[in-house]
């Protein structure tokens, strides 16, 4: 049987993951040199898609009458943590952002992955289960390019 709270419970977790990644990205704008404007542009432009991530998600929770989140994760506060501890000892270089950014999209991919698999067909709703899968295919096309450009920076 389909359940609301379990459609409500599985969409928080993903906001929350997106709001990680929203933050995330944010931080790798700021601490991303000058000179790396595409970087820039990038992580902006991977902010803003979860912007749009979260209110899809949202949009569905307000149907159900019930309210989303706002916070982020406890594992996405230790991996905004975790970049902080990069940045200061590792560098502000091109490839070390790009690892941390990459830590986070496989965190994403992880999230998602686990409220596919987690979520047997008849707890989800069919349109619940469809933007789920539709959001990570976008977001394993985002980790593919982050891991790309990463894999392209010398050592």
């Amino acid at each position: 049987m389909i359940s609301t709270e379990n459609n409500v419970a599985v969409l928080n977790d993903l906001i929350q993951i997106n709001n990680d990644r929203i933050e995330g990205y944010e931080k790798a704008a700021r601490e991303t040199e000058v000179i790396d404007a595409d970087l820039r542009a990038l992580f902006t432009r991977m902010a803003n898609e979860s912007r749009e991530y979260v209110s899809e998600l949202r949009s569905y929770i307000h149907q159900t009458g019930e309210g989303a989140t706002n916070s982020t994760t406890v594992s996405g506060k230790i991996y905004r943590a975790w970049m902080d501890v990069k940045a200061t000892f590792g560098g502000k270089d091109r490839k070390s952002i790009l690892e941390s950014c990459e830590f986070g999209e496989d965190a994403a991919q992880k999230a998602y992955k686990t409220a596919l698999d987690n979520a047997p067909d008849d707890e989800l709703s069919p349109d619940v289960v469809q933007l789920i899968a539709e959001q990570k295919a976008m977001l394993r096309r985002s980790h593919d390019e982050i891991k790309r450009l990463r894999d392209n920076q010398s050592a």
